[in-house]
């Protein structure tokens, strides 16, 4: 009693060599016709690196909540204060200029001599 498979038959190959059937490779189908892909693009999610390092150092999740919600908030509120500096200084530089202007305009000699020595005393400060 054989319990072996039958061997599959032996095959000469056109490059003269001989292999079992079973191994020959599978027959190349003709190419069908070109498929559609439907591609999804999305835009990239938030970078979590930050996020990721805090946790992976053993501080807590209620940290880097609080760092991702007051992040944003303490960028808004520097942003704001920089607006209001920067209108505040051209305030500024528009009244003097207009105090300068009424000075020279209605002193007479007394107001153009205060207003020059203010100008020598604001160019020599640049000056250093």
């Amino acid at each position: 009693m054989n319990h072996l498979p039958e061997p599959a038959p032996v095959v000469r190959l056109p490059d003269g060599t001989y292999t079992y059937a079973d191994h020959l490779p599978a027959p190349v189908q003709p190419a069908a016709a070109p498929q559609v892909v439907h591609q999804h693009i999305h835009q990239a999610p938030p970078d979590r690196t930050v996020q990721r390092i805090a946790l992976g150092s053993g501080i807590g999740a209620g940290t880097v909540a609080a760092g991702v919600y007051f992040g944003p908030l303490l960028v808004g509120a520097l942003t704001a204060i920089a607006a209001n500096l920067a209108l505040l200084a051209f305030l500024a530089t528009v009244l003097a200029w207009g105090v300068v202007s009424v000075v020279k305009s209605i002193g007479g000699p007394e107001g153009q001599a205060a207003a020059k020595s203010l100008g020598k005393a604001r160019r020599s400060r640049k000056g250093k």
